[in-house]
């Protein structure tokens, strides 16, 4: 089953540009996963276990490393990049 995410990160430093840069550079090292980029959010796409497990993983990651945060997400099923 594939699976699309919209996620925004929203570091609570003063110094955010960082912390953001860092979360989207390791999703893109996930090499199962599309990564798509704005100035509003990024976009995850692909297999549901494997986002899944990514996001988990790189959440957690980013919790540990920077302190508070708060991600919003939304979760769609299927695979909407293929609309571009």
């Amino acid at each position: 089953m594939k699976l699309s995410v919209e996620i925004s990160k929203y570091p609570l430093h003063n110094d955010y540009i960082p912390f953001i840069k860092d979360f989207i550079e390791r999703l893109n090292q996930h090499s199962g996963l599309k990564v798509i980029t704005n100035n509003m959010s990024t976009q995850v796409f692909g297999d549901y276990d494997d986002v899944m497990q990514v996001l988990q993983r790189e959440m957690k990651r980013s919790y540990i490393e920077y302190g508070k945060i708060v991600f919003v997400c939304k979760f769609i099923s299927g695979d909407l990049s293929a609309n571009d």
